[in-house]
């Protein structure tokens, strides 16, 4: 399986890694405000710069449930109510990404290392899906 990527989508993956690496540090530091705007607008971004302007559109119209959750969670991270942001996101993040998660762990299950930890486990949670463990 062999993926093309153009120098557009590594800056739009660099700027989702910067966000994602932001908002942990934020909720590891007692929830920091500053952070956690910091790395939801470089996630923002970095999903942005990686799919377009159009396709991001068409994907936060197309699940309206996990759009307005993210876009209420980032307001209350804005007005200084940070866990129910993160919670809000979070939960707004899996309605909108929901549909990717498969196509993610078999991407994943081919990078070398993070596909040798990855692939055990998630081999197992399927076998004990299908009732055979």
């Amino acid at each position: 399986m062999v993926f093309e990527i153009t120098e557009q989508q590594k800056v739009g993956l660099g700027l989702i890694g910067f966000g994602i690496s932001f908002t942990f540090l934020g909720v590891t530091l007692f929830f920091d405000r500053g952070l956690l705007a910091l790395g939801n607008i470089l996630w923002l971004a970095g999903v942005v710069v990686l799919i377009g302007w159009y396709s991001t559109l068409q994907l936060f119209r197309k699940n309206y449930k996990g759009s307005i959750s993210f876009l209420l969670g980032l307001f209350f991270l804005f007005v200084r109510w940070p866990i129910v942001g993160i919670i809000l996101e979070i939960y707004g993040c899996l309605g909108l990404f929901g549909g990717f998660w498969p196509s993610v762990s078999v991407f994943l299950c081919h990078i070398p290392v993070v596909g040798w930890v990855i692939q055990y486990p998630v081999s197992f949670l399927n076998r004990l899906g299908r009732g055979s463990a």
